[in-house]
Formats: structure tokens, sequence, C-alpha cells
């Protein structure tokens, strides 16, 4: 079982408290109503699914409900980091051991 770290709660979780809400750091139409078919089907159904690192937002559900950003490591399906929803975008790399960190954190 995975654990989940929830940047409000500052706890390490069981996965089965939390749902994935798809990909992060995704902006919303200005005018969704005025965007042509092909632009909404883009926002609506169309995201990123890389074999590496992905950006997720997750939900907590079964402790404080809130929305949160993850970096994971598909390949290895290891939470690299979680942070708070509006915060930046954590830069990330792997190392030569193959492991994906927080960029400037030691091996």
């Amino acid at each position: 079982m995975l654990l989940i770290h929830c940047p409000y709660c500052q706890e390490e979780r069981p996965e089965l408290e939390f749902r994935n809400a798809g990909e992060a750091h995704i902006e919303r139409p200005k005018n969704i109503a005025e965007i042509s078919d092909e632009a909404f089907e883009g926002f609506f159904f169309i995201r990123d699914n890389p074999k590496g690192v992905s950006y997720e937002r997750w939900r907590h559900i079964h402790g404080c409900a809130r929305f949160f950003n993850a970096v994971r490591d598909t390949v290895s399906d290891k939470f690299v980091t979680t942070y708070k929803s509006g915060e930046p975008r954590v830069a990330v790399a792997r190392g030569d051991d193959g492991v994906v960190r927080v960029a400037g954190e030691q091996q």
C-alpha cells in the first residue's frame, strides 16, 4: 500500500484515503462558452499520460477533503513530493541512480 503525504494535514496516510483528480496545473479557458469544440475537447478530455514524472491533483477525501498537487514517478509509482494547490510547480530531476527527487536534494 502506498502512503501519501497530505500537505494540509501534514501526515502520511494510506492511499485509500485519497482520490486522483487528474492532471495538475491545467488552466481553465477564460470564456469557455465561446471556445471551439476542438479547444473544448482539448481542455476537457485530452491529458498527458507520461511514462516517468507526472504532475497530478489529488484529494484527501477521508481527511481534510482538500485538493493538493503531487509529483509521482509513474515508472516506480512512488510519490516524489506533494504540495498545496496554488503553489508553483515543483522542479524534479532523475538522479544517476534512476530515482526521481526534488531538484537540488542530495542522493
